[in-house]
């Protein structure tokens, strides 16, 4: 059994729980359908389970885990332990009315990421994002929405940068579209706040953050933004999540994985080095404000 990691998030313990509950029935051989029934449950109940993609009820956990002859008491409760952790609602619940289930998951990621990888087209990562820019992305594209919502989204946004503070934050590697850089989000004097704001933000020995120059032309990365979440727990796979207008893929199979790793590690290889990216902030500062 794998031990309880501290600072673990819930999304990424529900998948931890769940990928220890669906190894278990493999090695006796059970099919998901046989333990569905079991826990009074259908076969993608299990499923659903097993990719942590649901809250675990503690009845259906320990009939399973007698059905998987799992008897040890030590072992049980270790178990047990997990899905207690995995159940507690993140710091995130509150703005549960904002946020859509397809991108609750990933705040949830974000949050145990021992590291993530980005690569952003249009606008400057949420994670890196001043509170004044971050007002200015939401309200654009909030129409019909009052102003507290909009000042809840602001704080939901700076609420999650707090992941990237203190010794045990993730590596945060950014590539970032020059275009973002010019985009005139807000005005002058917003868009010069979030160029400085990137500018000691590069400073955080965690954080790294590239340019792709308009002068490179076309790259592997024309379809659009997308993240890599790695965690510390090697039973977690990575994850690439790529966000679309009203949903969100999360992509976990090696060749998905390693398809997306591919991009990203050619858009590292011609975007700007961080010396250079501070070089070409500290030009756009001067040219444009």
């Amino acid at each position: 059994m794998t031990p309880f990691q501290h600072g673990s998030g819930p999304t990424a313990l529900r998948i931890l729980l769940g990928s220890q509950l669906r190894r278990l029935r493999e090695q006796k051989g059970i099919s998901r359908e046989e333990a569905g029934q079991h826990i009074r449950g259908s076969e993608s109940k299990i499923s659903r389970m097993e990719l942590g993609r649901v809250g675990f009820k503690e009845r259906d956990v320990e009939d399973l885990l007698g059905l998987y002859g799992v008897s040890d008491v030590e072992a049980r409760a270790s178990v047990m332990n997990l899905l207690e952790k995995a159940n507690e609602p993140g710091w995130w619940h509150r703005f549960n009315d904002l946020l859509p289930s397809w991108f609750q998951a990933y705040v949830g990621l974000e949050e145990a990421a021992s590291r993530i990888r980005t690569y952003e087209v249009q606008f400057i990562p949420g994670l890196l994002q001043t509170k004044e820019y971050a007002r200015a992305v939401i309200t654009a594209g909030a129409a019909g929405i009052g102003a507290a919502e909009i000042s809840r989204r602001v704080d939901l946004r700076m609420e999650r940068q707090r992941v990237l503070d203190g010794d045990d934050g993730p590596i945060f590697w950014a590539v970032i579209d020059e275009a973002a850089l010019r985009r005139p989000i807000g005005g002058a004097e917003v868009m010069r706040g979030q160029l400085e704001h990137l500018l000691e933000l590069m400073r955080r020995p965690n954080i790294t953050i590239q340019i792709m120059p308009f002068s490179f032309g076309g790259h592997s990365a024309e379809g659009g933004a997308f993240s890599i979440l790695r965690f510390n727990d090697s039973e977690l796979p990575d994850v690439v999540y790529v966000e679309q207008l009203a949903s969100a893929l999360y992509l976990d199979k090696r060749e998905e994985v390693d398809r997306y790793s591919e991009v990203m590690e050619r858009l590292c290889a011609v975007s700007t080095t961080p010396e250079a990216t501070v070089d070409l902030l500290q030009k756009i500062i001067a040219e444009r404000f």
